[in-house]
């Protein structure tokens, strides 16, 4: 692993390229990122960096993301087939009917989202940020895409009528009440934190509700030195490493997303020896999503 991860640096600064992790990838591509944090953050770096090379191990609408914000850089996604479940619920012609039935009220879709979904919207949001965007239109309604779980936390924490797409995060949503229960039972003295792509009923009961990034930020500032976490289970590689004498458990075992578990250091060396496959979005399309992603990072987030 050593000589991998010592090829893939050696490779990257030569071919002047960054490499970007989600805080769901794998322990060792986490380690052999020039960054790593949530889809919010490793925007508004790729939206800075000078490099020529963007290689994003995370999943398609991430890399898409990143080639909206630079498009004189080459995007490159690791695997190929590395897509989102949540992304796929909805289409740009599914958007479209949906804004006739809502006429006036402005859209607001999360990033986990299809370039061309993007494009029919008017701001975008992550997990970290919704509240504050929804916030910050001046609209009585709004529509919101493609979660419908962010979408109901979101209408908690906002005077705003929000119509959602009723869309979700499988991997959070299968997460049950009696699971977190039990986790519990077993852990006492563990502050619950839960991730607004859960169900409502898993939200009631946790301590702090908080994107990724929030998660790491809370867990760093916190006296409490057990957390029970509600996400996927690669944000306990992140948490453990920078609060290494506090402990952290998943709420579930089961809450692993393979799409984000496929890319492999052999896989980024492979990407980065052929730049293979990179990711493109269309000029026109790219025009429209743009606006809204810039909309997302100029607001504050948690």
């Amino acid at each position: 692993m050593d000589d991998l991860f010592k090829e893939i640096r050696s490779l990257a600064q030569e071919k002047k390229a960054i490499i970007l992790a989600h805080n769901y990838q794998l322990p060792e591509v986490q380690d052999v990122a020039d960054l790593t944090g949530d889809s919010l953050a490793l925007s508004i770096e790729a939206s800075k960096t000078e490099a020529e090379i963007i290689v994003f191990c995370g999943v398609h609408f991430m890399a898409e993301t990143a080639a909206i914000v630079c498009p004189d850089k080459k995007v490159i996604l690791p695997v190929e087939d590395a897509g989102c479940a949540m992304a796929d619920m909805l289409t740009a012609d599914q958007l479209r009917k949906f804004k006739a039935e809502h006429p006036g009220a402005p859209v607001v879709t999360y990033v986990n989202s299809t370039a061309e979904v993007k494009a029919e919207s008017d701001i975008c949001c992550t997990s970290a940020n919704a509240v504050q965007v929804v916030k910050s239109l001046d609209a009585r309604e709004v529509i919101m895409t493609p979660d419908r779980n962010l979408a109901k936390w979101v209408q908690r924490h906002t005077d705003q009528k929000v119509h959602y797409w009723d869309g979700c995060c499988p991997i959070h949503d299968e997460l049950t009440v009696a699971r977190v229960k039990e986790a519990r039972a077993e852990h006492p003295n563990a502050v619950l934190m839960a991730h607004p792509e859960c169900p409502p009923e898993v939200l009631d009961m946790a301590d702090v509700v908080r994107s990724t990034s929030g998660m790491l930020a809370y867990a760093k500032q916190s006296d409490a030195r057990e957390f029970i976490v509600a996400t996927e289970v690669g944000l306990l590689y992140p948490l453990k490493k920078q609060n290494p004498g506090k402990e952290f458990y998943p709420a579930s075992p089961e809450m692993i997303c393979e799409n984000m578990k496929k890319t492999t250091l052999k896989g980024l060396l492979k990407a980065l020896q052929q730049e293979k496959t990179v990711v493109e979005v269309e000029e026109d399309i790219r025009k429209k999503a743009l606006k809204a992603v810039e909309r997302m990072m100029a607001v504050p987030r948690d």
